[in-house]
């Protein structure tokens, strides 16, 4: 029963998984490294800053977590398979379209300059562990998206905003997300409490349905000009009442480089 339920969790995290590698196929025109974060958002609340000049995809490169900045973590630059364009991902309702774009790193609005990274747990390894608890340990690693994007002017926080009214707009309804013909359902959107940097927002993204159901992590958040993205998930989580931590390491690191 335990082989059993492995290869389950297994699979259901692959199902998941492959969507979200998918939709990461799509390639960029902002650099071979990067995503972008923003467009005008309506909400100005939060918009701090008043007069922010933007570092260039030069600058963001050498603030951008590169191998051996977080311990038990391989870090690699993104390339232009690995950045949605938003001509390749759709969403069904247009109040979810901040969201969902940004969980897949879509330039959104004018950005200055861009980065990005791939970030993957490394597998924790235990030989006293039987065969079993093995391949579930191996399973249970997180990877991370982590893309930069930064703005002149007031733009990296009315990033932000837009963010958070989108997430607020699609929070309980869900919306679906198309790639290239291949769709996946988000069901539900929870907010979540994280730090780092100015400002910060963070949810768990259930993505499928049935047996595919598993959770992912999106953390936004602004640090002067510059707004960090990271859309995580972890191939040992599946199910609905399935979790798994953000990574908090990988923020931290990344906030630290940004200054």
């Amino acid at each position: 029963m335990r082989a059993t339920a492995v290869r389950r969790t297994a699979l259901a995290a692959a199902v998941a998984s492959l969507t979200l590698l998918a939709t990461a196929c799509s390639g960029s025109e902002s650099d071979a490294q990067g995503d972008g974060d923003a467009s005008g958002a309506k909400d100005s609340s939060s918009a701090k800053p008043a007069a922010v000049k933007a570092l260039t995809t030069a600058e963001l490169e050498k603030a951008s977590l590169e191998q051996g900045d977080v311990a038990g973590h391989k870090i690699t630059k993104t390339g232009p398979e690995d950045i949605g364009k938003a001509e390749d991902v759709t969403v069904d309702k247009k109040e979810c379209e901040p969201i969902g774009h940004a969980f897949y790193g879509v330039k959104r609005g004018e950005p200055v300059g861009n980065a990005g990274r791939k970030v993957v747990e490394e597998p924790k390894k235990d030989e006293a562990a039987d065969p079993e608890d093995a391949l579930a340990g191996m399973l249970d690693i997180t990877s991370s998206l982590v893309t930069l994007a930064s703005y002149d002017g007031g733009g990296a926080a009315e990033s932000l905003a837009e963010l958070r009214e989108s997430a607020a707009a699609c929070a309980e309804g869900g919306f679906t997300l198309t790639m290239k013909g291949s769709k996946q359902k988000v069901t539900k959107l929870t907010e979540e409490k994280v730090t780092g940097g100015e400002e910060a927002l963070a949810w768990r993204v259930q993505m499928g349905e049935g047996d595919a159901v598993a959770p992912f992590k999106l953390v936004s958040l602004r640090q002067g000009g510059t707004v960090a993205t990271f859309f995580s998930f972890n191939l040992g989580k599946t199910g609905a009442d399935a979790d798994f931590d953000v990574p908090t390491a990988v923020i931290d690191a990344q906030v630290g480089k940004l200054g």
